[in-house]
């Protein structure tokens, strides 16, 4: 039986933190298949242009130009097209405001950017390999802020 790559949408305006997940994901031993978009505005572009495979996962960042991750988050979920879509928040920043809004506007997961390359294939193999259905079912606060 072949299995189908997990298919994962990157929209972060960093060259350097986008070059760095792609090296991330090309050491993790699971199959994937990356996109990347620059900003806001491109990623909704994106989402709703895709005729058949959305993406498994987003990872969104917060601070891009043209629309911000949290402008972007609120206009996903207004779609019920996206719903499957897991999102999972990916920022240098852990402020607490940016984790409160970012769980209360519906996000699945908030990702601190790591510090350094092997927490990031770290986390990311971790995040791809969550059960989704099960972890957002018993979603909360505490358990919301992906930590290694």
């Amino acid at each position: 039986m072949k299995m189908e790559p997990i298919l994962i949408l990157l929209a972060d305006d960093d060259e350097d933190d986008r070059n760095l997940f792609i090296d991330a994901f090309d050491e993790i031993k699971v199959k994937t298949k990356v996109d990347m978009v620059f900003d806001g505005v491109e990623l909704m572009e994106y989402l709703h242009t895709q005729e058949s495979a959305l993406p498994h996962i987003l990872f969104l960042d917060l601070n891009m130009p043209r629309k911000n991750g949290l402008e972007c988050l609120v206009e996903i979920k207004k779609f019920e097209r996206f719903n499957n879509v897991a999102i999972a928040i990916y920022s240098t920043s852990s402020a607490p405001e940016n984790v409160e809004d970012t769980f209360v506007k519906g996000a699945n997961v908030y990702i601190k950017k790591p510090d350094n390359f092997n927490e990031l294939k770290k986390i990311l193999s971790e995040v791809i390999t969550i059960n989704w259905q099960y972890h957002t079912s018993g979603l909360n606060r505490d358990t919301f802020m992906l930590n290694l």
